[in-house]
Parts: C-alpha cells; structure tokens; sequence
C-alpha cells in the first residue's frame, strides 16, 4: 500500500427523524383508535352532580338566615331591656333627649320604662332643651320620672341644655337633680290657654257658623266668637286649678314647700346662674358634668357607657308610604282647633 493513500471517511450516521413529545393520551400515528375514556384518552373530566350545587344553594341560604335571625334576637332582647345578660358590665346609664315642643309623651315614657327595667343600666340622664308644651303630656312624663325613682330606686338626673322651661322644668324638677349651664334659661312655672278666633275671617267670608248645643258651656272657647264673661270665668278657673297642680308638683320635686315655690311661679325664666341661688336647680355644668357626676353617684369608675334609644327618623320609604298629614298638613285642621292648655314658654 503506497505510504500516501488516505482511507475514505466513515459513512454518516443515518438521520433520525425529529421525536416530540406526545401529549398524554395522544394517539400514535397509525395506531388504532381508541374508544373515548380509554388510556390514550386520559381520564374523562369529572362532573359534578346536582346535589352538589344544592348542597352549596342551601348552606348560603342558612347561613343568611341565621346571621338575620342573630341580629334580631340581639335587638329585641336590647329593646326589651334585658341586656344583663349579654355580656354588659353594669357601667352604663342612658341619656334621653327630650327637645322641642312636648306634644306627646309616649316616647318618652316607653323609653323611662325601659330602662328602668334594664338591670345594667344605673341611671337615667333627660337631655332636655325644651320650651315645654301640653299640660297633661308633661305631667304625664312627671310621674313617669317619680315612678322610676321610687319604684325601681334608680337616679333620674336632669341636664338643661340650652332651654328648660315651663314644662319642661316641670319634668325635670321631678328629677333627683337639676344641671343647667350659666346661660341656660329654665324656670317659667305657669300655664296658658290660647286658641285661635277666626270670626272676623268668616264674617269678612260671609260665612256663619252654625252650632246647636245643649248646656250653657258646652261650646265654651268657641273660635268663631268671643267668649262671654261666664265662659272666661270657667276658662280661667280651669287655668288656676293646673296652675296649682303646677306648683304643688314642682314643691314636691324639689322637696321644698308650695310657699316657696310661689313667689317664683311668675311664668318669667331665668337663667342658670340667678337659678342656682333661688333653688331651681342643684349645680351649674353641662351635660359632660351631670354625666361624670352620675357616674361617680351611682359607683362607675372611670368612663361610663352611654346607652341611647333607638332613632326614630323616618326614612324615604316611610314618608312616601305615610298619609303625608306630617309633609303637608289639612288646612281644614286650622278650623279645628280646641282651646289647648299649655306648660309652655313663649
């Protein structure tokens, strides 16, 4: 073999043809086909059956329900006044505005009960700013106050915001003290009568009015007339009668004597700094004052908890589903008037 002679190269090596990867449950090419949920399908999806989303519809349902049906009991048995129960410490005293004109006192009574049944709470502060209003609604609301006093021995305290007159005082003097601020104006012990005559309107109207009685006062007060001298004297003496009511109540309240109140019940205010030493009130301060006095009072240490009553606002839907008499009043009301007696400063 000549030195020079170079043997061939090696042949290549034969060219594969590229792999990829198969996905699981692909069929190979040319292999037969397989029926569906076999194992060059993979597993069928799962399916869930219908209980199953009953089950899921049903426990949302309970769940809804029962967090309703918690909040309710928690409310009624707060509104009941059985609260001690629900994991309160005894340091609470409820406050109770009482502002406006007093027309009713419903409110004010239902609330009086119910926290004088409520064993957690220790006193009761009215929040008052009020010129007074109806004799018989603030009376009533007096001996609501001394009922709570007397017969579930709980302190009822009076905080005179910026007015506490007539018979708003007269709700407050039934309370075991009286707070009003330097500038507070309560006093104003007497009672009015007032109506309004509209018979220079129906004569101007050409207009009668027309009225069959029986009794010789029967259609006393009468707005389309003067009254005669017979019925100013009844009016009057009806007048007197509540204006002694008035100061026997307020004696009382105040544990003083009627002789002392007297000289004071000129209907005329004053304010809290010349009420102080004419014995209408029991200490100057704010409502701030009366509360952490109260507390000490009744043995709370530290910040006491103020329970309120519940808000009673009317919403959209209640004034759009009501009479509308609040929104937009009967005129023919105005011709309807009784003569009102009122412990009430004007």
């Amino acid at each position: 073999m000549p030195e020079d002679f170079v043997p061939p190269p090696p042949p290549p090596p034969p060219v594969q043809p590229p792999t990829y990867a198969r996905p699981y449950g692909a069929i190979p090419y040319g292999a037969a086909a397989q029926p569906y949920g076999s194992p060059a399908y993979g597993p069928p999806p799962s399916r869930r059956s219908a209980w199953f989303y009953i089950g899921i519809i049903c426990g949302c349902i309970a769940a809804v329900f029962l967090l309703f049906s918690a909040m309710v009991w928690y409310t009624a048995r707060s509104l009941s006044g059985n609260s001690s129960s629900l994991g309160f410490d005894g340091k609470r005293i409820a406050v109770i505005d009482i502002s406006g004109i007093i027309l009713s006192p419903d409110d004010i009574d239902t609330q009086l009960r119910r926290f004088g049944d409520d064993d957690s709470v220790k006193a009761i502060i009215l929040h008052i700013n009020s010129p007074g209003g109806g004799a018989a609604a603030s009376q009533e609301i007096y001996h609501e106050v001394m009922r709570v006093r007397q017969e579930k021995h709980k302190k009822v305290i009076a905080s005179v915001e910026s007015v506490g007159a007539s018979g708003a005082y007269y709700i407050a003097s039934a309370c075991d003290r009286i707070y009003a601020n330097q500038a507070s104006v309560v006093g104003s012990i007497g009672v009015i009568m007032e109506w309004t005559n509209y018979g220079d309107l129906l004569r101007w109207a050409k207009l009668k009015s027309v009225t069959i009685t029986r009794g010789d006062l029967k259609d006393a007060g009468d707005p389309s007339r003067d009254m005669t001298p017979q019925e100013q004297a009844y009016f009057q003496s009806l007048v007197d009668n509540m204006y002694g009511q008035f100061i026997h109540d307020v004696a009382a309240g105040r544990h003083t004597t009627e002789d002392k109140i007297k000289p004071l019940a000129t209907g005329q205010v004053w304010t809290g700094e010349q009420a102080l030493p004419l014995g209408l009130i029991d200490k100057i301060g704010g409502y701030r004052t009366a509360l952490l006095d109260t507390a000490r009072a009744v043995g709370i240490s530290g910040e006491p908890t103020i329970v309120r009553p519940p808000s009673n606002k009317k919403g959209l839907l209640a004034l759009l589903t009501d009479d509308g008499e609040d929104l937009f009043p009967n005129p023919s009301q105005m011709l309807n008037r009784a003569p009102g007696f009122y412990f009430m400063w004007k």
